[in-house]
């Protein structure tokens, strides 16, 4: 008898436990902000969205002589600041810089003709592709410019420059090991090689390319589409805001279905008058 009034008295003990135990998990979680997406929350917060980019980029990012930041990608990140009815603020970095730079909240996101690779997605989210791009190589050289496979010019007498921590150089590394490669903080600098036959061929995406050939047209350069690569472009945002992805997706899928994609695709892409007023 006295056994089991003991193990009684135990039982109601452990319910009395299990049950302030429930009582406090449910004031916890009563207590959690009804805000389920930490970088939404701070930008509506703080009435700014904040987008890094490396400005350099033509045409998806690029900045003009009198300090503005304009193209594909610009136009993009103006109407998801506009969705979302906050301001925007564009921030211009090294290209390498603007990942570390969003996984430490310095910016919000990142739309920078960055293409979504399996390493680059186990540190950040990805939306998208909204642009779909290749590799390329802008050359002065005939026999370069028309290259069909990596091992081409996969020659120690080939000296190619790309952007530093792109997928050009990852590229280059791994399919055109035996070339001397030279790695640059932007895409002008890496152009520059080339002019200056520093370097016999810059590898980049061939949107970058073409634009080099239009802008330089007295240099003697040449691109050609290549089928040596997939480049899928998409939006890099932090990995722990579930609710801004699927924001995102949605809204992306909103401008490919309305025709704005398409539009602000084929105004910086059909038309070269906007070249003259880039940054030298």
């Amino acid at each position: 008898m006295k056994t089991l009034m003991k193990n009684n008295t135990l039982l109601m003990i452990g319910m009395l436990l299990l049950a302030v135990v429930t009582g406090c998990a449910g004031m916890n979680a009563g207590a959690t902000p009804a805000g389920t997406s930490p970088v939404m929350d701070r930008v509506v917060q703080n009435g700014e969205l904040v987008v890094g980019t490396a400005g350099s980029m033509p045409p998806l990012n690029m900045t003009t002589k009198d300090g503005q930041v304009v193209g594909i990608e610009p136009d993009i990140a103006r109407y998801i600041a506009s969705a979302m009815g906050v301001k925007l603020r564009i921030e211009t970095m090294p290209f390498a810089e603007l990942l570390p730079a969003l996984e430490s909240g310095k910016v919000d996101m990142v739309l920078s003709n960055m293409t979504i690779t399996p390493k680059r997605n186990l540190s950040a989210a990805f939306v998208g592709p909204y642009f779909v791009s290749g590799k390329a190589f802008l050359t002065k050289l005939e026999t370069i410019a028309l290259a069909r496979e990596a091992d081409d010019v996969n020659s120690t007498e080939i000296t190619l420059a790309t952007l530093k921590d792109s997928t050009s150089q990852y590229f280059v590394q791994e399919a055109i090991p035996d070339a001397k490669l030279i790695t640059t903080e932007d895409y002008d600098s890496a152009v520059e090689l080339v002019r200056s036959g520093k370097a016999h061929a810059m590898v980049a995406d061939y949107p970058i390319c073409i634009v080099s050939v239009y802008r330089y047209p007295d240099e003697g350069l040449l691109s050609v589409v290549t089928p040596l690569t997939y480049e899928p472009i998409g939006i890099a945002v932090p990995a722990n805001d579930p609710l801004l992805v699927n924001w995102l997706d949605n809204f992306m899928n909103t401008m490919k279905m309305s025709g704005n994609l398409e539009s602000i695709t084929d105004y910086w892409l059909g038309n070269a008058s906007w070249l003259d007023n880039l940054e030298e």
